[in-house]
């Protein structure tokens, strides 16, 4: 065989070895592994997982054991209640020789004293009701538009603060979401998927929200209050209510900024 026809032949299996490769770096593998307690090696029961560029989630089951749907370099977020979440990082190795272990340090949860006062009811319906608190949030709704603005607590500015939103909100919105597309684009697929929406209906403290989205707290609680979300709903939401009230803010801008 000529020279020139081996080296052809080399460069085909070269060639062919190195599509082969990339092609199974970059398609979807079921990845495999279990979630242990650093500080004993006890198998970890019920802890979320969430691929946070796929935007799938899963759970271990009573042994650890989890498999969820990734590519190389994918990068899972690992919560669990008195535990610190982490973020791993989906090699080359893992996807090549299987289960990997995944050891979760736990941390000390000091809880806040609560002090409760309860209602005092006196049997008379009249009196019983004045003594009843109310959240005196106002979110307002006017013809023509098929969503609302939370202005707040109803005080003289409300309302203007509200029309104020409303006569240029393309500007009041491009700041926040103009400047973070991709995140935002995950939005549609975090509400499709169950068990993101039912891990995050358990959750209050913005945690795995910001770690899905790439942001910080803070700039989840800024597009809200660009958004016309009181303090009140801010503070008191949880994840799932606060996922669901961006995605609409979102899809508002998107219509507006077509516009």
């Amino acid at each position: 065989m000529k020279p020139q026809a081996v080296r052809y032949i080399l460069f085909l299996l070269l060639a062919t070895s190195f599509y082969s490769v990339r092609a199974q770096k970059d398609s979807l593998q079921t990845i495999k592994g279990k979630v242990l307690n650093a500080a004993n090696d006890i198998p970890l029961d019920n802890v979320n997982i969430i691929n946070l560029n796929e935007v799938k989630g899963t759970t271990t089951n009573k042994e650890g054991y989890f498999e969820i749907k990734a590519r190389v370099n994918d990068t899972l977020y690992f919560s669990f209640l008195g535990f610190k979440s982490i973020q791993v990082k989906v090699t080359n190795d893992w996807t090549r020789f299987g289960d990997v272990k995944v050891k979760m340090t736990e941390i000390a949860i000091a809880l806040e004293e609560v002090t409760l006062s309860p209602l005092k009811l006196t049997g008379f319906l009249e009196i019983d009701a004045k003594n009843i608190p109310i959240y005196e949030d106002s979110r307002y709704s006017i013809s023509g538009l098929d969503y609302g603005y939370e202005a707040g607590n109803n005080t003289p500015g409300a309302f203007a603060k509200t029309l104020q939103a409303i006569t240029n909100p393309a500007d009041l919105l491009y700041n926040v979401f103009g400047k973070k597309p991709k995140q935002m684009r995950k939005l549609r697929k975090m509400k499709q998927d169950d068990e993101i929406r039912n891990l995050l209906q358990d959750k209050f403290n913005r945690e795995t929200l910001s770690a899905l989205l790439q942001v910080r707290r803070v700039d989840i609680d800024e597009i809200l209050q660009k958004c016309n979300y009181s303090k009140q709903f801010i503070k008191t939401a949880n994840d799932l209510q606060i996922l669901e009230a961006i995605s609409s803010c979102y899809e508002e801008y998107k219509v507006l900024n077509r516009n």
